[in-house]
């Protein structure tokens, strides 16, 4: 068994989502891989008065107002076929409902019932203040009664039957307030609370909500004050500040920052599922101080580069789920980065293997079925398909081995049930290894590492081509398929069919030790055989098959050459015999 040295790492790296790249915080251990979305860079300081973001700013997504960015895109590489995210093995695209090839970079949160994207047109001002600010609601809010078309309206007067509140705040020695703020008579909004900081003296209060209109501080009204005149009266309301507020339920869904990554999908279970998602909830009015994040387990993921999405920057990284149903897309800043992830998440699912072969066994090994057989190995491998027109793509599969056979699986067969039914069965038997190494003339940095396979069927010869993402992944797939075709051989020891022999029917047997056997059955219930010719492996000629129903063996003796009618396919035998011969050959070079 091999001794892996696993590795741990963090840093930050960016997301596929179905509109957009996010920043996300990863950190990889020895069995997991955390994404956690990237806050935006902290500003501290109690009582700070901050508007150092740009006001096009909302969840990290501008929509052209930033400096140095133009409108729509400023990444050159943003727009390369971002069709998936977190991927669909269906194909299609995610739910951001984006045409191919084409970002829509104004994307962020949508106003709840509308499928208009919200814009930032606001000031964020923070009060004592540990982290960042969030953004913009995204709508045009006013304090008069019109509205352009297509805007939202939310007044003072938009909060229904809510009661106005007086809520008393005591500041703290340290830390200010704890709340950030937004809009104004100028941003044609009511002053909002859109975050309260937790552990500090608005959070303390446990009598304000995100979403709360400030409607006086102190007894200085507030509903037609600019954003300045809100700022200045609450940095000078000293240490006891009495609020009147009122909650307007439009706005506050806005303020709520969305769970970009916790409620991604991920391994066919329901990203709401706190127990199997790795996903915490956040946002206001729970002051948790939880965050957007979602844990992956490492065990039988497969990790690719350059599959199911252009790559043209070496950047790129793909981390599939091992139900095969999704796929997240990881952007490293640049082809060294994205070579050390690689290596490092790839090391650790490696290592996770013998873990994942001891539970399949442990499971194979507690039914009563005798037909359940050791498997040897198991992992991702990427198979050529043919599509219309003549061209290729890969597509993910798993791969086992078992004593006597290879089997193709969707996903990984975790239970029983899925065990049983592989998609193809193949015995190592009639298997040749024909090709393994680059798929290109020379083993340049970058081409494609394949291994080819042959197997005899009753209808001929079946080929395969399966690409691995690494030269270990390589060579211990072609070690794994020679070694197990010839421990096989060993195993079965010998195959027999019943076949005709210049118009008698005989029986021939193919013997790992003896070699060929061609006998007459007795006439009767428990009469012998007579045993009609006997070579051993090394006097065997020449063999063919026409690949219809014939095999031919000359063996150098006066009968001449013997054609024998199978009365099916010949590439099962014919695959058969080249297997004994290599075991044998192999095991003569292993005692020498």
């Amino acid at each position: 068994m091999a001794v892996w040295t696993r590795a741990d790492k963090n840093g930050l790296l960016e997301l596929l989502l179905p509109d957009r790249w996010i920043r996300v915080l990863a950190e990889l251990t020895r069995e997991t891989l955390t994404l956690t979305a990237d806050a935006e860079p902290g500003h501290g300081g109690a009582m700070e008065y901050n508007i150092s973001h740009p006001p096009g700013s909302w969840n990290g997504v501008t929509n052209g107002t930033e400096p140095g960015t133009a409108a729509g895109n400023s990444n050159p590489t943003y727009n390369q076929h971002l069709n998936h995210s977190a991927l669909r093995r269906t194909g299609s695209p995610g739910s951001g409902g984006t045409n191919r090839g084409q970002i829509d970079t104004s994307s962020g949160v949508n106003s709840p019932g509308s499928g208009r994207v919200p814009h930032d047109n606001g000031t964020v001002s923070d009060f004592g203040s540990p982290g960042s600010s969030y953004g913009s609601p995204g709508s045009s809010f006013s304090s008069a009664g019109q509205v352009r078309s297509g805007e939202t309206n939310i007044t003072l007067e938009s909060g229904g039957s809510e009661m106005v509140r007086k809520v008393r705040v005591l500041k703290q020695e340290s830390g200010g307030l704890g709340i950030s703020i937004k809009g104004g008579q100028e941003n044609r909004m009511p002053i909002l609370i859109s975050k309260i900081f937790p552990g500090l003296a608005a959070d303390h209060s446990r009598a304000l909500r995100v979403g709360d209109a400030i409607l006086s501080v102190n007894g200085n009204d507030l509903r037609e004050a600019t954003h300045d005149q809100a700022v200045q009266a609450l940095k000078k309301a000293g240490k006891e500040v009495t609020l009147e507020v009122k909650y307007i339920k439009e706005v506050s869904p806005l303020f709520k920052k969305p769970s970009l990554v916790a409620d991604l999908p991920w391994d066919g279970v329901r990203p709401q599922s706190p127990s199997l998602s790795g996903s915490e909830d956040s946002g206001s009015p729970k002051h948790t101080g939880t965050k957007d994040k979602k844990v992956i387990s490492l065990k039988m993921c497969y990790i690719s580069r350059n599959l199911t999405i252009p790559d043209l920057e070496s950047r790129l990284i793909e981390l599939h789920s091992p139900d095969g149903r999704n796929t997240m897309v990881l952007r490293c800043k640049d082809s060294a980065a994205a070579h050390s992830w690689f290596t490092a998440i790839h090391t650790n699912i490696a290592a996770l293997l013998p873990h994942v072969l001891a539970e399949l066994n442990s499971m194979l090994g507690s039914s009563n079925t005798s037909s359940n057989r050791e498997v040897r190995h198991i992992g991702w491998l990427a198979e050529q398909i043919k599509l219309d027109g003549g061209r290729h793509q890969y597509k993910p599969l798993v791969m086992a081995l078992t004593e006597k056979d290879i089997l193709l699986y969707d996903s990984m067969p975790w239970t029983r049930e899925a065990w049983a039914s592989p998609n193809l069965s193949h015995p190592l038997l009639a298997t040749r290894l024909v090709h393994s190494g680059s798929a290109r003339s020379s083993p340049a940095l970058g081409s494609e590492l394949t291994f080819a396979t042959r197997t005899g069927t009753r209808q001929g010869i079946e080929g395969h081509l399966f690409r691995a993402e690494t030269h270990w992944d390589l060579s211990t797939w072609t070690r794994m398929m020679v070694l197990g075709c010839h421990s096989t051989a060993e195993l079965i020891k010998e195959v027999s069919m019943a076949c005709t022999l210049n118009e008698q029917d005989v029986r021939l047997t193919v013997h790992y030790e003896n070699g060929f056997t061609i006998a007459k059955e007795g006439a009767g219930p428990g009469s012998g055989s007579t045993v009609l010719y006997r070579y051993p492996f090394e006097k065997l000629k020449m063999s063919g098959d026409d690949g219809i129903r014939n095999l031919y063996l000359d063996f150098g003796g006066p009968e001449g050459e013997m054609a024998l009618d199978l009365q099916s396919g010949p590439k099962p035998v014919v695959f058969v015999v080249h297997s004994f011969l290599s075991a044998k050959v192999t095991r003569m070079g292993l005692l020498a």
